[in-house]
Formats: C-alpha cells, structure tokens, sequence
C-alpha cells in the first residue's frame, strides 16, 4: 500500500526525485547533473528541459499546484540532501560523500554561539560539496552573513549554487582547487567536513609548511594551513576531522603550526554510533586563529558526544558547552 506523502520535505523530496530520474533518463545524464537541473527548474518554477509531453505536463502540474507554496530553507536543504545521498549512492567519485544532518546542525550551533556577539559574518567552507553543510550553518545565524563555497567538482557546485539560491542565501561559489588557488577574502569562520587523504599536485603542494617530508602530501593537513591563512585574526575554524589524524605521519608538525597560529578551543567526538566502525569515527576540531586579545582558553573544551537520538544527554551536553563558552567569554 503506497503512504501519501505528508511532509512538507517528503512531499518536495517525491516532486525532486522524479523531476530528476525524468531528466536524467531522457537527457542520459548522471542524477547528480539532473538533480542540479531540477534545482534551476524549481528555482525558476519552470522545467526547461525537453521532455516527453504528457511527462512534462504532469511534472509542471505539481510545480504550480502541489509544491508547498511556504517552503521553509531548512525544509529545501532537507528535500535535497536526500536526493543528493540518493545521488551520491550511483556516484564513483569517492570525494562525493555528505556530512550527516546532525553533525551539520551541531556545527552550525557552535558557529552561532561563538560568533553571537557580531552583528555581520563571513563564512567559508573550502571543500562545500552541495553546501549542505554551509547551508545548515548559515540557517542557524541570525546575523547578516556573506558565504563562500569552494569546490573542484563542477556538478557538486551546480547543486550548491542551486541549493543557496533557494534557500536565498548570499553565498559566493568558486570552481577551484581550494588548496591550488582561494580567491576570496579573509573570513570569520571556516567550517569544513575535511577531505582526507593524499594531495596529487605536488608542486603546489611544495610552497606548504605542512608539505610530507617524503612521498605525498596529506589533502587535509594542506588545506588546515591553507584556511588558517584565510582566516581573520580571531577568527574560528570549525573542522570535521578523523580521530586518527593525530596519528597520522607529520602530526607532530601539525601541532607545532596549530600552536605558532591558533589555540585549540576543544575537540568534540562524535558517537560511535554514527559510524560503521571504529577506525571511521570523526570529531569537530573547535580553532581560533592568533590575534589582539585572543587568549588561550583555561581549558580546551574536550567531551565524547552521546548519541544525538539521546535528547536528554544531548540537552545535558549542550548546557555544559553554553555554560564553557559563557565562561571562556565567547557567548553573550
């Protein structure tokens, strides 16, 4: 027996997903392309593409008459990353994979309690995929905010340029190899699910101090210096990060250059539960970058998170960390 959908998200997502498999099977394209084509024709509340006419009729008919009319941004960022996950699963690429929608949220929790006592921001994400992440940070602050997206796959930026048209944010978005080249000013925050593994230019990868001493040099250790050079004095960096990485190769030269330019505000770990195993596990690196007044923290805020289906511990944790960044001064 089919279920109706009954969500305004469901019932985006049902109109999203057979726009896209229409576009994809008729113009032979990947979903991710044709989901990012579905995005323009919702964008312009027309479809575009040539399609069967009977198909296309009835697509245009739930455009008009069964799209919510008030759809809410968090509500769109929802609808798409489930197509973007659905997309994601017929994907070879092995960069294209997505920050769960609790991590995301939580992150954009921290940015707006460090940065509650400024009235504008400037965000980055340097590796912002479908800006899944920097859309959920963004739907969290309250201040007038300019955000920039960097991305080298050309698709995935389709879909972010789409994703922060609907929800009408002000995101600036570059095709770029973020490590190679970052054209955009010095920002206030830096939040990224980090990319990790080895960086294939090697001549770029030459002019860092966190180039390896042989062989490849770490993507990720890379863009850590790239970001903290884009960064404000007093700026944040808020970092998706796996738990072995200061394990890896080179961390003792990591940590020489985080405590020349930054101090480690804390290090979150995520549940283990979020994550098929051990060695997958990830934690949200908390940074602020060297400047006039900033001063180390008393202590670095250093937790294990319980299990964000866990509301009462969540709540608990929460409280603990509002009341460390009241302490450290950050929150009003």
């Amino acid at each position: 027996m089919n279920v109706e959908p009954v969500t305004k998200v469901e019932k985006l997502f049902e109109w999203i997903d057979e726009m896209a498999l229409a576009i994809q099977k008729h113009k032979d394209i990947t979903y991710l392309e044709a989901l990012a084509e579905t995005g323009e024709n919702l964008l312009d509340l027309e479809i575009k593409q040539s399609l069967p006419f009977e198909e296309k009729k009835k697509l245009e008919q739930q455009l008009k008459e069964e799209i919510p009319k008030e759809v809410q941004k968090e509500d769109v960022r929802k609808s798409f990353q489930l197509a973007v996950i659905k997309g994601m699963k017929e994907a070879v690429q092995p960069h294209h994979a997505m920050t769960p929608d609790a991590v995301a949220l939580f992150i954009g929790y921290l940015a707006q309690k460090l940065t509650a006592q400024k009235d504008t921001l400037t965000v980055l994400d340097p590796a912002v995929g479908s800006a899944n992440l920097l859309s959920a940070v963004l739907n969290q602050l309250s201040q007038t905010v300019v955000g920039y997206g960097v991305e080298v796959d050309e698709t995935l930026l389709h879909i972010a340029y789409v994703l922060s048209e609907l929800q009408e944010h002000h995101v600036d978005l570059f095709h770029q190899d973020s490590i190679e080249e970052l054209a955009v000013p010095p920002v206030d925050v830096v939040v990224s699910d980090l990319p990790i593994g080895y960086y294939p230019k090697d001549d770029v990868a030459e002019s860092f101090q966190l180039k390896a001493e042989t062989n490849r040099s770490y993507v990720h250790y890379l863009m850590i210096e790239k970001t903290l050079q884009h960064v404000k004095d007093g700026g944040f960096l808020l970092l998706l990060i796996p738990n072995t990485m200061f394990e890896m190769d080179g961390n003792d030269r990591l940590q020489k250059y985080i405590k020349e330019h930054a101090f480690t505000l804390g290090l979150l770990q995520l549940p283990a539960s979020m994550f098929t195993s051990e060695q997958f596990g990830k934690s949200i690196w908390m940074l602020q970058k060297k400047g006039e007044g900033v001063k180390q923290p008393n202590q670095a805020l250093l937790a294990e998170l319980p299990s964000f289906s866990r509301y009462e511990a969540l709540l608990d944790m929460t409280k603990q960390i509002d009341k460390w960044l009241k302490d450290q001064g950050f929150a009003k």
